[in-house]
């Protein structure tokens, strides 16, 4: 039977690991029909084309199912010259107040909802604990009204969803994306009209050599980072904690000693990244590995597989917390490294420092998880625990 590479799969969410080695291995340069895109698995392949956007373009959009009206917009579906503007000015605005007044809330998140699991035996870390300290960060750092956090996650969550029967986004999870697209609207203009010192009016305001973001760019901004906020770190969190999981030894570790904990957050962006897939577009005919890839052909990069690549990461499917993965690409790579993985890394050092204190010991409850329905994202919908 001829090999298939479907990232609708669901059992590709379930262990993608095996046909990726396939990929490495037999089909480096692979046409998907199921996808209608190459996909690209080794590591050095899926780097050279995160370092070279002039032939690996962004502009088309750089997820597997894009939203209409958002190539070309964003920081991560645009290239260079309008990539450098947009991430010049993002940028300003988040070094100025995304790090330097998150750990204490963090630690305040975390204490209130560890509280209400205190008594629980059982738990499920994404939804009880995971998500809502994501969603409080987010809050925190825009200065959104709280009585709209459970619709906002809840659209964020459909927001990276694909449906696997269909291969593409399904009507709810546009409408989530148009929700959330209006909601940013009215938070710009509200923001606008009164200012403050959160992360939003920072968009708003940040302004280098007279140049200021537009509206819709700090629209289309704020509804990226929600969603990705959200469910990225979401999902990071969820990741990390089923990585402890599945290896007690770490974990007894990282509690013995949580100043382990960066690296072992290193070798979990390596090991079991939830960032699996992302789309660019060739520009120009390229030749690889004996395909010729058109000018225009779509290209999936599947982070995941470069990231279990023997070629550079010995014994790959080993979880060693004491290995030093500098160059794993869990957050990209390039012009569209991940703006916001500083930020990440400080809040799961924190989330994990508190949580390892409250849950020294946990297993896994379910043998068999439920995934996030994701063309491009691999994270545990329930993550449920046991104490002890």
């Amino acid at each position: 039977m001829a090999f298939r590479f479907d990232p609708y799969d669901p059992k590709i969410d379930a262990d993608p690991f095996p046909a990726y080695k396939v990929l490495r291995d037999d089909h480096p340069c692979f046409w998907s029909e199921e996808a209608g895109m190459w996909v690209l698995s080794r590591y050095d392949d899926v780097l050279a084309a995160l370092t070279n956007w002039r032939t690996y373009s962004s502009s088309k959009g750089n997820l597997i199912d894009e939203f209409p009206g958002r190539a070309g917009s964003t920081l991560g579906s645009s290239d260079p010259p309008r990539h450098d503007r947009l991430r010049a000015l993002i940028q300003s605005a988040m070094t100025k107040r995304a790090l330097d007044h998150i750990l204490e809330p963090a630690r305040a998140s975390c204490a209130a909802h560890l509280a209400e699991i205190a008594d629980r035996d059982v738990f499920d870390f994404v939804n009880d604990f995971g998500s809502k300290v994501t969603v409080d960060l987010l809050f925190y750092l825009f200065a959104l009204p709280r009585d709209q956090a459970e619709q906002v996650r809840d659209n964020a969550v459909l927001m990276v969803q694909t449906d696997a029967k269909t291969r593409q986004k399904s009507a709810e999870h546009l409408a989530a994306f148009h929700w959330m697209a209006d909601y940013a609207e009215k938070l710009v203009q509200e923001r606008k009209r009164n200012p403050g010192e959160d992360l939003l009016s920072g968009f708003i305001t940040a302004e280098i050599d007279g140049e200021k973001l537009l509206d819709k760019e700090v629209q289309l901004t704020v509804t990226t980072l929600i969603m990705a906020g959200i469910e990225s770190l979401s999902g990071f969190m969820g990741m990390f904690a089923l990585n402890l999981a599945d290896h007690p030894e770490a974990r007894r570790a990282l509690v013995a000693d949580p100043a382990l904990i960066p690296d072992a957050m290193e070798e979990s962006l390596r090991f079991n990244t939830s960032a699996q897939r992302f789309k660019r577009t060739v520009m120009v005919d390229t030749e690889l590995h004996g395909q010729t890839m058109k000018a225009g052909d779509a290209v999936m990069l599947a982070y995941g597989s470069a990231n279990r690549d023997e070629r550079m990461f010995p014994n790959p499917d080993l979880y060693d917390i004491a290995r030093r993965p500098k160059r794993h690409v869990g957050f990209g790579g390039g012009v569209h490294s991940c703006l916001g993985a500083m930020l990440a890394r400080v809040a799961c050092q924190i989330v994990f420092q508190e949580f390892l204190k409250a849950v020294p010991e946990f297993t896994r409850v379910d043998e068999k998880l439920a995934w996030v329905p994701s063309s491009n994202f691999r994270s545990p919908q329930v993550l449920r625990l046991r104490r002890g």
